[in-house]
């Protein structure tokens, strides 16, 4: 089988590991991996702004860059959302390039749905490296906004971190409850977003979870800098790393 990496704006330019450590996994689960170098933005910070047309050419480089993947994988839940949902809406008036997406969009998926639901593995155990870490980690998991509402992502990513050796799943109240980030809504509304991230920050603290994780680093990028501000010792990791950590 084969998969398309499309490694997102924020993974590219911010955290390259997240990506690095999604080629890992997917090579050790048996999947032959390319990376399109042309990729771009997917188009998401104009659409959520509103800017419609501006983000029309890039869903179309899109198409152009990974019309013939066989599966096109993200480590992003709310990227996933954009192109295998939002580009419907970007495209309708485009007959040919909307008839192209409809043909893409069901070979789209984020990292954890890929792995469950494409590759049929719910128990990563048997993959685990002789030499993975052997420290036994209490991790909380955030449901983040757009795999939740928009993919139907909620067992997947639980389900494969519960089957790996030494680790503890921790709940805490604010799990499924938005981290206030949303994109240009932290830049145009900073005090609801700021009160919202302090309520996530303050359940994670109860919690007593020691890695925070999700399957968006944008998400992350928001909740690792309410941690790092409250001097809180939480450690952040994508999904991604903690899996290649464990695979090894």
């Amino acid at each position: 089988m084969k998969a398309s990496l499309f490694v997102t704006c924020i993974v590219d330019q911010f955290y390259p590991k997240i990506g690095e450590s999604t080629f890992g996994i997917l090579n050790r689960l048996g999947i032959e991996v390319d990376f399109p170098k042309g990729q771009a933005c997917c188009g998401q910070p104009m659409f959520n702004s509103g800017y419609w047309n501006d983000s029309k050419p890039l869903a179309k480089k899109f198409l152009q860059d990974f019309s013939d993947s066989e599966y096109i994988v993200l480590p992003s839940g709310s990227c996933a959302a954009m192109v295998s949902k939002f580009y419907a809406e970007i495209l309708k008036d485009e007959d040919a390039a909307l008839r192209e997406w409809e043909q893409i969009s069901p070979r789209i998926f984020e990292l954890s749905d890929f792995i469950f639901n494409v590759l049929k593995i719910d128990d990563l155990n048997q993959f685990v490296s002789p030499n993975s870490p052997s420290g036994v980690l209490k991790i909380a998991y955030d449901h983040a906004c757009h795999s939740l509402l928009e993919l139907n992502v909620l067992n997947q990513p639980l389900t494969l971190l519960g089957s790996l050796p030494n680790v503890e799943l921790v709940n805490f109240d604010q799990q499924d409850v938005c981290c206030g980030f949303g994109g240009t809504f932290s830049v145009k509304f900073p005090e609801i977003s700021g009160a919202m991230l302090s309520d996530k920050i303050h359940a994670l603290r109860n919690s007593k979870a020691e890695i925070l994780t999700s399957v968006d680093a944008s998400c992350l990028m928001h909740i690792r800098g309410g941690i790092e501000k409250a001097g809180d010792k939480i450690k952040v990791m994508h999904f991604a790393e903690i899996l290649h950590d464990r695979l090894g």
